[in-house]
């Protein structure tokens, strides 16, 4: 972890439940998150209200939900809409090379901990890197999140204008993060203004395969669930 980051203010158990409560939530809704809703309701009972309200939102929604019309709100979302990306080296690179190689520290990240992703994920995705902070390697994870925290809140504020249902869920996420400083501010404002960067010349310092998988696959990785998050039963 960068040095200059603010160390996390929460316990490590509420980060842990925090996020792998977003990962799954801000994953795409299938039969197995529907099974999930009920532990998740659970764990957000056990969250500091600024952190476990907005989640409780999103779950209730979905539980609310028909899976079908879920699905369909989740690809208008975040197949369909730029600042609704998932992918947060995306927000600063765009479609740069300098984007492959910011991919390589996240994956260096995963490699240190001893996980390896899958060719069709990439380690930027905010539900891979919210789980890998879960139950891997907390402060790595937290200080990804904070040098990708204009991304993210563009997301967070991108979401919450459409009055989304996953909203509450980008919320949640940077509710465990310290608040905006003046630069942070500056550079969401720059962001929102003028998008990501656009260069089409590869990404080839990365690796091969797709770099913008489709949000139709659901995120898929070897790190399991803490054991925080299965007590009442449930299993990703």
């Amino acid at each position: 972890m960068n040095p200059k980051h603010p160390r996390p203010r929460l316990p490590q158990r509420d980060l842990t439940v925090a996020w792998q409560a977003a990962s799954l939530l801000l994953d795409y809704p299938d039969e197995r998150l529907v099974q999930q809703l009920p532990l998740l309701q659970q764990a957000c009972a056990t969250l500091p209200p600024a952190v476990g309200a907005p989640l409780r939102r999103t779950v209730d929604h979905l539980a609310a939900t028909p899976l079908e019309e879920c699905a369909q709100q989740y690809v208008e979302t975040f197949d369909n809409r730029r600042r609704c990306c998932l992918f947060l080296t995306y927000f600063v690179h765009g479609d740069t090379r300098k984007r492959g190689l910011a991919l390589l520290r996240f994956k260096q990240a995963f490699r240190k901990a001893g996980l390896q992703l899958t060719d069709t994920e990439l380690p930027d995705h905010l539900c891979v890197l919210l789980e890998f902070g879960a139950t891997a390697n907390h402060l790595d994870a937290w200080g990804l999140l904070l040098d990708h925290r204009a991304g993210l809140e563009l997301l967070r504020i991108a979401l919450r204008d459409q009055e989304s249902p996953w909203a509450g869920a980008a919320e949640a996420v940077t509710a465990t993060l310290p608040p905006l400083r003046g630069d942070e501010m500056d550079a969401v404002r720059r962001l929102a203004a003028q998008g990501p960067p656009d260069e089409e010349v590869g990404l080839a310092p990365y690796g091969s395969g797709e770099l913008l998988p489709s949000p139709l696959a659901p995120i898929a990785t070897d790190i399991g669930m803490p054991a925080i998050m299965t007590s009442a039963g449930g299993q990703r």
